[in-house]
């Protein structure tokens, strides 16, 4: 547009429409490709704990030059998130499970829901011993709902138990009692942070509470946690 100096765009294109440097060619996704043997020392490096990038590095070494290997260091990562790390989530999701039956098998009043995705990971989580069930019925005047433990990394205990390479998210409920101590009243595991995940858990907790919902509830100001409260505790007091 000449008349006032604006670039227009009215085509898109998203084949190739010249060749390809023969020499840059192999490195375009379609033409990378990791080798049997190449995938089982990934799968035998992850279990030592060996960091994907050394892992490249001696594929590297071995090779004489990274443009001998036909593939560069996000494929080695992309193998690890879609194949290693999701079996291992797997069996985890599993062991988890039999870890909450085998709560509930010891005392029937432990409760817990547990969702999972089509590949058997979890999607939800939500616990809380006989306990906990408790020191609600005392300390419900005010119950604190937090989800920022992975985003603040404070937490040993997030960190070590979701494994990053598990994207889920921490949330915990926390209320305080008489001694203005902090109590904890349980903890949630979910896949997303969406107004019909928070409104699984918060159906999930009012179950568990006996339907009794707490007068006013604190979080962090989430706008899908906001409208999952007005939708499952109306009455409920949002901060």
């Amino acid at each position: 547009m000449k008349d006032v100096g604006i670039w227009t765009i009215f085509k898109v294109i998203l084949n190739h429409s010249h060749p390809c440097c023969a020499d840059l060619a192999e490195m375009l996704k379609q033409h990378r490709e990791l080798s049997m043997f190449m995938h089982r020392t990934i799968e035998t490096h992850e279990e030592a704990e060996i960091r994907p990038s050394k892992t490249y590095q001696s594929f590297v070494v071995a090779a004489g030059s990274h443009r001998e290997l036909g593939f560069i260091e996000k494929d080695i990562w992309n193998y690890i998130t879609r194949k290693v790390r999701n079996i291992s989530e797997e069996d985890d999701a599993k062991e988890f499970g039999k870890y909450l039956v085998r709560m509930k098998e010891k005392n029937q009043n432990f409760f817990f829901e547990l969702n999972l995705k089509g590949d058997h990971c979890i999607k939800h989580a939500f616990w809380a011993d006989a306990r906990s069930r408790a020191t609600f019925d005392y300390f419900r005047e005010v119950v604190s709902f937090d989800t920022t433990y992975n985003r603040n990394r404070y937490s040993v205990l997030s960190k070590h138990i979701l494994g990053v390479q598990y994207n889920l998210v921490l949330g915990s409920f926390v209320a305080v009692n008489h001694h203005s101590q902090s109590t904890l009243l349980r903890c949630t595991l979910m896949k997303n942070e969406d107004i019909q995940s928070f409104k699984w858990l918060f159906e999930c907790w009012l179950r568990c509470m006996g339907w009794k919902a707490p007068k006013r509830i604190l979080t962090d100001q989430c706008a899908s946690i906001q409208r999952a409260i007005e939708l499952c505790m109306p009455t409920t007091i949002h901060r």
